[in-house]
């Protein structure tokens, strides 16, 4: 297996720019977790858990998920820190090996641009998720000027719902909702966020 270059960064991943972004998307996905008090939430990606640990508040239980060790350590740390009793946190990559489980609801916070077969994790996340559950998924618009032979340049939001479609979603809805100076690869970008019902 190749070095997961997230394990390096763990220690130094929540840097000011990241917790800044962090911030913006929580602010963004709040409003969508309303009355989800009794619901389950695994945040797939979920780094040191800068976006989720942030909605603990709302939700019955969060599972953070990530296939970097040292980043869920972080996350660990964080989480006895705040003396949080609902958020746990789990090991495993989707796309090598699904787990048995099953959610309300899953957010993949600037994620879904490290996968290199898009379909396959939707289709995984879709097969996670209870009937009637939401896929969130918050990205970067198509971007011309990032270009890295590890990560897409973004997505076409007609493109990602008929990705979506194609797995089994029934309804989808995309909107960009964020400007920033070099928030991708250096590069001026805009994040979407995108809502799909199983």
């Amino acid at each position: 297996m190749e070095n997961n270059v997230f394990e390096e960064l763990a220690k130094r991943y929540d840097t000011a720019e990241r917790m800044e972004i962090a911030k913006v998307i929580v602010q963004e996905v709040r409003p969508e977790l309303e009355n989800s008090k009794s619901k389950s939430l695994i945040d797939y990606g979920s780094g040191t858990g800068l976006v989720s640990l942030e909605l603990s508040d709302l939700l019955e239980s969060i599972l953070l998920v990530d296939s970097s060790e040292q980043m869920l350590k972080v996350a660990e740390a964080k989480i006895s820190q705040r003396g949080l009793t609902n958020v746990k946190v789990l090991h495993s990559d989707f796309s090598q090996e699904t787990p048995e489980l099953k959610a309300d609801i899953v957010l993949m916070s600037l994620v879904l641009l490290h996968i290199p077969e898009t379909t396959k994790i939707l289709q995984e996340l879709f097969n996670i998720l209870n009937d009637g559950g939401k896929l969130i998924i918050i990205d970067f618009d198509k971007n011309d000027k990032v270009s890295h032979p590890k990560v897409h340049n973004g997505f076409l939001h007609e493109e990602l719902k008929d990705r979506l479609s194609e797995v089994g979603f029934k309804s989808t809805d995309i909107k960009t909702f964020h400007y920033g100076n070099r928030i991708f690869m250096n590069q001026d970008a805009s994040m979407f966020i995108c809502n799909s019902i199983k």
